[in-house]
């Protein structure tokens, strides 16, 4: 390799680019510099393929509640009998290689955090789902439609996030058949990336398509994905009607659907490894095999939320070793299919953001983005099994996703990043803290956490003895004073608002709990 000189302006230069780009607010998303790993042999991809193949002619998949669909699948020569679908070898591979986009952009309102997913990209979510909410001041609690708008906010205020994502807390507050619409209308309003759609059922889905076409503009949506749907399946080998109602309306309008099966190794599917990726792979294969027969080219994701549970208790585990192997696996999988991969992240069982809680978030985190996770849901917050989503852990996973983010980008061997001229010019016996290219790359050059405290333990002490999770609390706040309101146009709002009142008004509210 050559290494040219740079003179003092260049260098002048570079420092002062260096600075002004760790000031900027975020990357649209990760450009992954390292390779993934590959945990399987060719023979044990053969093997596990094989395996899938098998399951889908002889076992087959039920697809539950919409006979529409059983008439799909019957129209593409599969064997149909009652709610059970056979697949012969090779079909369903065959048909998702023929037409699924690799690669594909999910389009924000702001056009600066438009996604790319497939390839390199890696798209990190915040939590999805819990219906309880957990600080430091409240403690545990049901999530009210207030907290949901404070987290978009956090997340809107969070660099290392790339997605607003979709029931970032579940708003018990409100009427369970129509807070979808509130929500949707929180993500629009609250932030400016791209967003999740509704996943519960054909109406609901139709909702998200409506709004977003109220912000997008209806011939844009029609050739461009600005939503996002799971489509999770019931393992075993089931996919029931409100999940393949949502999966067909958002395939029909070409957004992209992640085909995801969710399964406990032991209960939902075999407790061991092989057994576990086979049948993932089988549900996954024909459920975007359904993707492409209800629209070929619609945009998909191979889907894989494969953990393990203790076989003592019934309780789900993460963190486990298992849970790891399963992410490499399903990410080599995803890449010879020639789909994206869609997975989960900071995943744990503890109650509390505490050192459990964080062993488990990294290995998780870390295993999806070592198997070349494309999208990554659960990337910050999530405690209990998912039930919660805790406003500290968000904030210390915030820190493990900017730290993966660097990471990932791979080692800079620019001219300014070598650093040839500041060895030649410091000399040997030295230190570099006052040399000039340190001056001007001291702001840019390391990655600085913001939970973490690294002074003495007599300035910790004299700061307030504080934890990682106590430091945490005090940041949450201060990102939500921070927050920006990013905007959104009268008219675009009052459309929103005029159709979600006459949503509402269409039906009476219904309550679960």
């Amino acid at each position: 390799m050559t290494i040219k000189k740079q003179s003092v302006r260049t260098r002048r230069r570079a420092g002062r680019t260096g600075r002004s780009q760790n000031q900027q607010t975020r990357s649209a998303y990760i450009n992954r510099q390292i390779a993934p790993i590959n945990i399987l042999s060719e023979e044990g991809l053969e093997t596990i393929e094989h395996n899938a193949d098998y399951i889908l002619q002889d076992t087959g998949m039920e697809f539950h509640d919409d006979p529409a669909l059983l008439e799909v699948f019957r129209q593409a020569g599969c064997d149909v009998s009652g709610v059970r679908v056979r697949f012969e070898p090779g079909f369903c591979r065959n048909t998702i290689q023929a037409t699924a986009p690799r690669s594909f952009l999910q389009h924000a309102r702001n056009p600066a955090n438009t996604v790319k997913l497939g390839g390199d990209a890696t798209v990190l979510c915040p939590s999805w789902g819990p219906p309880f909410v957990h600080d430091l001041d409240q403690g545990r609690r049901y999530a009210t439609h207030d907290d949901f708008i404070r987290l978009v906010k956090l997340h809107q205020t969070l660099p290392w996030l790339h997605h607003s994502g979709g029931v970032v807390c579940e708003p018990v507050d409100l009427p369970a058949n129509k807070r979808h619409l509130d929500m949707l209308y929180a993500h629009i309003r609250w932030s400016d990336r791209a967003f999740m759609g509704a996943f519960i059922g054909a109406e609901r889905a139709g909702h998200a398509l409506d709004m977003a076409r109220i912000v997008f503009g209806e011939s844009f949506l029609a050739s461009n994905a600005v939503l996002y749907c799971v489509s999770n399946t019931n393992a075993p080998l089931v996919m029931d009607g409100n999940m393949s109602g949502a999966l067909k309306t958002y395939a029909r309008a070409g957004q992209p659907v992640a085909c995801t099966p969710w399964v406990l190794t032991g209960a939902m599917s075999p407790c061991t490894v092989a057994g576990t990726l086979a049948q993932v792979l089988a549900e996954a294969l024909a459920c975007l095999t359904l993707v492409q027969l209800i629209n070929p080219g619609a945009p998909c994701l191979m889907g894989s939320f494969a953990s393990t549970m203790s076989m003592q208790t019934g309780a789900p585990t993460f963190g486990s070793p298992e849970a790891g192997q399963m992410v490499l696996a399903a990410g080599q999988l995803a890449r010879r299919l020639g789909v994206p991969l869609h997975t989960v992240g900071t995943l744990s069982a503890s109650k509390v953001p505490d050192a459990q809680s964080q062993q488990e978030a990294t290995w998780g985190l870390l295993m999806s983005l070592f198997g070349g996770a494309n999208l990554v849901n659960h990337a910050t917050g999530w405690l209990e099994g998912g039930l919660v989503t805790s406003f500290e852990k968000t904030i210390i996973d915030a820190d493990l996703c900017g730290k993966l983010a660097r990471f990932f980008e791979g080692i800079d061997l620019s001219e300014n990043s070598q650093a040839m001229d500041a060895i030649a010019s410091t000399g040997p016996g030295q230190h570099f803290l006052g040399a000039e290219h340190t001056q001007m790359n001291f702001l840019s050059a390391l990655f600085r956490p913001q939970a973490a405290d690294n002074n003495s333990f007599e300035q910790w002490q004299a700061d307030g003895a504080q934890d990682t999770a106590q430091r945490a609390n005090t940041l949450w706040k201060k990102h939500l004073q921070d927050y920006r309101d990013p905007g959104l146009d009268a008219d675009i709002d009052d459309a929103l608002q005029a159709y979600i009142a006459a949503r509402k008004a269409e039906k009476p509210d219904v309550n679960y709990y």
